[in-house]
């Protein structure tokens, strides 16, 4: 029995946001139909290399990008531009518990599948929107995608390293952090929608705008503008507010070194030869070494080049100062903490057999996630789910194959 288990989704989402949102509905345990377009599918499955490759023919199929955010779900082929197509996913939607779509603003109006047309037929019906900036305001109407959103919604002003340094100015996340982040929004929004129609028996709308949540991602560094309406600005690897805490260059590559109290500092200043640092009054509090930082950090850096990252981190653990290294994703899968966690998991494959997937961090002790059903097939689903959902037996089905519209 697994939290969700009662309750249907229905994606009509593409590329990363909304997927990543209904797969974590799906590791919930809900059932999640993923309406897909006849022949093409979702835009992710061709966005490789790499390309998971068939086991036996080296056919090359769907992309690992596809594979990231959508196992648990089933594959349905819909031509919604056609009426019927239009028709099956209305009658989809009106035994769904949740909607999640990323479509433009109005995108779906003129199918008759936005929210105000569907909770007409469906009053219990959670319609998650997501959107690049929202359903109104006058950017409403634009596309909006995530390294755009990092850059206008502040990401990015504080990302890479300092402009007065080689290689500094503005630089994105490493992922699509703005459509990540308004994946897990989305999933936070739509338990509660669906806890709030416990009480009152109705379902309602939820409006995300990536841009909404990347500026709320911000937190501290928009709450420092806030408060002092000074702009903050790049630190590289440093920390606005903390110091020692960045990454230390060693005698073969570099570590983390994350001190987050004065006590911490004083066993740092200890271990490394220094322990007149930590009775420095330039240095013993964490306000003063944040002003001191500039001549701190050279000093540390100094004792630290004479070390191997693995002597250090080995040091530094001994003495209970947090730090860390800086893993490629080999080391990190190989990591003996990743791997009693169990991150990497295998999931069944319809063509492949199985195939690896990265472990949900979810750990509920009552109703655990399930690694039972990978990402689908194009239109894998889309027989069998029209059948018992929707009753339609195989004429019918052969009627809208031979349309086009599955």
């Amino acid at each position: 029995m697994r939290a969700l288990d009662d309750i249907l989704v229905l994606d009509l989402s593409r590329v990363l946001a909304g997927p990543f949102c209904t797969q974590m509905l799906a590791d919930l345990g809900a059932r999640v139909i993923k309406v897909e377009k006849p022949g093409s599918g979702d835009d992710t499955r061709g966005w490789g290399p790499p390309f998971l490759n068939h086991p036996k023919t080296g056919e090359k199929g769907d992309a690992a990008y596809y594979l990231a955010a959508n196992r648990g779900k089933h594959s349905v082929t819909i031509d919604m531009a056609t009426p019927e197509g239009q028709e099956l996913v209305r009658s989809l939607a009106a035994r769904a518990d949740v909607l999640v779509e990323n479509y433009k603003l109005g995108g779906l109006k003129k199918y008759g599948l936005d929210y105000d047309s569907l909770k007409e037929l469906n009053p219990r019906l959670v319609y998650c929107s997501i959107t690049g900036f929202g359903q109104d305001g006058p950017y409403a109407p634009r596309a909006g995608y995530d390294f755009m959103i990092q850059a206008m919604g502040g990401l990015m002003s504080v990302t890479g390293e300092k402009d007065t340094l080689p290689g500094g100015g503005p630089q994105k996340a490493g992922i699509a952090i703005a459509d990540l982040s308004t994946g897990l929004h989305a999933v936070i929004a739509v338990l509660a929608a669906l806890n709030q129609r416990h009480r009152t028996g109705r379902g309602q709308h939820i409006d995300l705008g990536l841009l909404d949540v990347q500026v709320s991602m911000m937190t501290n560094q928009a709450m420092t503008y806030l408060v002092s309406g000074d702009a903050p600005t790049r630190a590289g690897n440093g920390h606005a507010a903390i110091v020692p805490y960045q990454a230390f260059p060693t005698a073969d590559g570099h570590l983390i070194i994350a001190v987050g109290n004065d006590g911490q500092f004083a066993k740092l200043a200890d271990e490394l030869g220094h322990p007149e640092w930590a009775v420095d009054e330039r240095f013993t509090l964490n306000r003063a070494r944040v002003q001191h930082r500039d001549v701190l950090i050279p000093l540390i850096e100094a004792e630290t080049r004479r070390y191997t990252s693995t002597a250090l981190l080995a040091a530094l653990e001994r003495r209970q100062i947090p730090s860390g290294p800086i893993n490629t994703m080999d080391k990190v899968f190989a990591d003996p903490q990743a791997q009693a966690r169990r991150l990497r998991r295998e999931v069944p494959h319809a063509a492949a057999g199985s195939i690896p997937t990265v472990a949900s961090p979810l750990r509920l002790s009552d109703s655990e996630v399930a690694y039972d059903r990978g990402p689908p097939l194009l239109g894998e689903h889309t027989d069998a789910v029209l059948a018992e959902v929707l009753g339609l037996d195989e004429d019918a089905l052969a009627a809208l194959r031979a349309k086009g519209v599955v």
